[in-house]
């Protein structure tokens, strides 16, 4: 069941990086450095160093400012195209370290391959589309729900990684749905 709850936690949290690249590695330094709920491994308890913290809190501060205003939020969406990938490999190696024993090239390339699934849907998907039918209006409120939706999901994946992992398979399907769905109706009828 650890192992389980492990690669659960693991995956939630390289997938809240897709959203917002500092709020998960901030949330397992801080809870690493002040309570007992994680207990990095080395090299990953950098993460909890009060330096690097406060470097994630300056980070997250400037991410979230610029994700809402607009136009720089297209050019932080471009940055971040490397940055969240990133957190997502460090997150997802940090997580499973602590319970499990997972290969750290594996963990790397799967906090990888999640975060940058969620930041290209994001901002190859989403983001277009809602700037798209609102003429940028709904931009500032989505971003806000993606930094909510981001803090509550990391949170949850160190907590409750078993209802976070839930969580994620639901989302999962239902983006599939939607997209093979609204595939289907732009090919035309045989």
């Amino acid at each position: 069941m650890e192992l389980l709850t492990g690669i659960f936690s693991a995956f939630g949290l390289s997938a809240s990086a897709g959203l917002n690249a500092y709020i998960p590695l901030l949330a397992i330094g801080v809870l690493d450095h002040y309570t007992n709920l994680l207990n990095l491994q080395k090299p990953w308890d950098t993460l909890s160093n009060p330096w690097i913290l406060i470097l994630l809190g300056i980070l997250l501060i400037i991410e979230m400012l610029a994700d809402k205003i607009p136009t720089v939020n297209h050019v932080n969406d471009l940055i971040q195209t490397v940055v969240r990938p990133a957190a997502g490999a460090v997150a997802f190696a940090a997580s499973a370290n602590v319970i499990t024993d997972v290969n750290p090239v594996l963990a790397l390339a799967l906090g990888l391959f999640v975060a940058g699934g969620v930041h290209a849907t994001k901002s190859v998907v989403v983001r277009p589309a809602v700037t798209a039918t609102t003429g940028g209006a709904a931009n500032m409120p989505v971003s806000v729900a993606e930094d909510v939706a981001a803090t509550g999901v990391s949170l949850l994946a160190i907590v409750l990684p078993l209802a976070a992992g839930t969580l994620l398979i639901v989302a999962a399907a239902l983006f599939i749905w939607w997209w093979w769905n609204r595939s289907n109706k732009k090919s035309p009828a045989a």
